[in-house]
């Protein structure tokens, strides 16, 4: 179960194009599984930045007194807030938060796909396929080589690693999806999970269907309360029935089985959606808090049941959210 703690800031230090901040809080990290994110209220006590920030976790260290890292960009004041802080400086922090990546039950190839600071919660799973046999191979992506988190790691740690940068500054020139053939054939993969922006888990998830390989999907979209009451991160998803429905991101992912999730659909409510305008009365059941999970996968579930596996770039992407006419003062 989520904990809400006041955490210590442990480190935050800049990596390329990006920063790391570690906290403390053991409460959060004894109850963490790779593919699950944490909310952290920014600004300090007196601030007019009202939403919290989610974020993907990085790392978790039990033997380091409960430590947990996020990986995130500076684009707005929250961030720019949280890059700011220093060492014993105190954080209220939410997590951990969201349904974890399924892995195989038994010894899988496995293709972890990152895309900017999306590779940084894959980072976290890959030990934990290692752990079931699984080997791992890892194809990472970024507009150029500041943009690619967690390389020299990945190379170390997987089977194989590509890199990919959009100019060419860092292994091969092109977008990620260019080489994504190639590393499946020369992998031989069975199994990718991926954090990418929506396009490219659109692309990812189109081109395994043509190998039959399943996706786990690791999803950004807005969030704010993290705990599926603001309702501000739904999205479309169909069930193994067969009916869409309209789900939060934060509670019912935001890890999903990318060839449920329509892709083409996100920011709209379909119209054979269950709720939307004209959808029959008799229709089928939503079940408990509206939503019947499709095929929600959590760890040691096999495939293909493995129900849904980031967000653009691997944060759940700030949203700040500021009183009517203070919007100017807080842009940027």
């Amino acid at each position: 179960m989520p904990v809400q703690v006041r955490a210590t800031v442990l480190t935050v230090r800049r990596v390329d194009a990006y920063h790391a901040l570690t906290l403390v809080a053991p409460a959060i990290a004894t109850g963490f599984r790779p593919g699950q994110f944490i909310t952290v209220a920014v600004g300090g006590p007196e601030t007019s930045m009202l939403g919290r920030r989610a974020f993907a976790v990085h790392d978790v260290r039990s033997d380091h007194g409960g430590t947990v890292e996020f990986v995130f960009e500076v684009v707005g004041p929250g961030t720019r807030w949280l890059a700011g802080l220093r060492a014993r400086d105190g954080v209220d922090a939410v997590g951990p938060l969201g349904r974890p990546f399924p892995v195989p039950k038994d010894p899988s190839r496995c293709l972890l796909l990152g895309v900017g600071y999306g590779s940084a919660p894959l980072l976290a799973l890959a030990p934990k396929l290692r752990e079931r046999g699984c080997s791992v191979d890892f194809l990472l992506g970024g507009q150029s080589a500041d943009r690619v988190f967690g390389a020299p790691t990945a190379r170390r740690s997987g089977r194989s690693a590509t890199v990919v940068t959009a100019d060419g500054s860092l292994g091969a020139r092109g977008g990620i999806t260019t080489m994504l053939e190639q590393v499946i054939r020369e992998a031989r993969t069975e199994v990718i999970y991926a954090c990418a922006p929506v396009p490219v888990l659109r692309e990812v998830t189109a081109l395994a269907g043509t190998y039959d390989i399943p996706v786990q999907a690791l999803v950004d979209v807005a969030m704010t309360c993290g705990i599926g009451v603001c309702m501000g991160c739904v999205l479309p998803v169909t069930g193994t029935d067969g009916i869409t429905r309209i789900i939060r991101a934060c509670v019912d992912g935001p890890v999903f089985r990318a060839d449920l999730v329509r892709w083409d659909d996100l920011g709209t409510i379909p119209f054979d959606a269950v709720g939307a305008p004209g959808w029959p009365r008799g229709g089928a059941k939503a079940g408990p808090g509206g939503w019947v999970p499709p095929a929600t996968g959590d760890s040691g579930e096999s495939y293909p049941r493995a129900g849904p596996a980031p967000r653009d770039r691997g944060a759940i992407r700030e949203q700040e959210v500021v009183p009517p006419g203070q919007q100017s003062a807080n842009a940027g």
